[in-house]
């Protein structure tokens, strides 16, 4: 019988296998892509690194962001003597009446989960357990594959973004845009780059959220738009995050959850030269 031999723990030859039924996708070319100054115009190409050929999963995508979401997600529930709190007694048989508990100053019934008023037969538990687990080889295998979906610009334009005709995904940029301090000319390059209608899209979108969650410091909700992840912060950062939708993020900081927001592939992504670098350097990415 012959020998299976086993992949590192980084490896895509270790990442879990889909399952049965289910359709992957692979890249159809290792291929290059269009390198862009900031200003807008192409001075040569970028090779895409390994990271971007990985099989696409959208399976272990959805998993690795519902997990990270419920693992922030904090324990709540009522007090333990909610609705419990009052001078009760019940009056017992013979009277005609429902044998409920009664305020002792009074005929209003209190306490039993039947009656207006009463406690909640099965309030949430702050003891209940939210966190799920993602094993490690399938998480780098989620984040693999979400890399990946951004270099598919049928799925990122899937995904409702919105660019220039040929401009190619991901968009890669030279180290100069690490360097922009201020928030006019990050929009000058991205409306060069033919991006900036991603961050209309974004802000016009934004809307009043439903629900309890206006009271809760979350009352408007924003559209996700474009990432830009960096190779080092020289100011680009704070010059882009008051942009709607849009996520500055170094390449030690990326996971599955900002390259598909709500476990949905195909992020609109902007990457710097060094960036990229780093991400074909990086063991993690292989």
């Amino acid at each position: 019988m012959a020998k299976v031999s086993k992949g590192k723990e980084g490896d895509a030859s270790a990442a879990p296998k889909a399952p049965k039924g289910a359709k992957s996708v692979t890249h159809a070319d290792s291929g290059s892509v269009n390198l862009y100054s900031v200003s807008g115009e192409v001075t040569g190409s970028v090779p895409l690194p390994a990271a971007f050929r990985q099989t696409l999963r959208p399976d272990l995508i959805r998993r690795d962001v519902t997990a990270s979401r419920a693992n922030r997600r904090q324990p709540y529930g009522p007090s333990p003597t909610a609705g419990i709190r009052h001078a009760a007694a019940q009056w017992g048989k013979g009277r005609g009446t429902a044998r409920v508990m009664r305020m002792t100053q009074g005929a209003t019934a209190v306490e039993s989960p039947n009656n207006v008023g009463g406690r909640r037969a099965h309030p949430p538990r702050v003891e209940k357990v939210w966190a799920k687990k993602v094993n490690v080889k399938e998480r780098r295998a989620a984040r693999a594959a979400a890399l990946a979906a951004t270099s598919h610009e049928q799925i990122v334009r899937g995904r409702g973004h919105r660019f220039t005709e040929g401009v190619t995904v991901p968009v890669v940029v030279d180290d100069a845009i690490e360097e922009i301090v201020a928030t006019t000319e990050v929009v000058k390059t991205l409306q060069a780059l033919g991006l900036y209608a991603d961050v209309v899209r974004a802000k016009e979108g934004a809307h009043e959220r439903a629900g309890r969650g206006k009271m809760r410091g979350r009352r408007v909700r924003v559209p996700s738009s474009l990432l830009i992840v960096i190779g080092s912060h020289k100011g680009l950062d704070l010059a882009a995050r008051n942009l709607p939708g849009v996520d500055v993020i170094d390449v030690a900081q990326l996971n599955t959850e900002l390259l598909a927001p709500g476990g949905e592939q195909g992020r609109l992504t902007l990457f710097s030269k060094s960036a990229i670098q780093q991400i074909g350097s990086a063991e993690a990415f292989q």
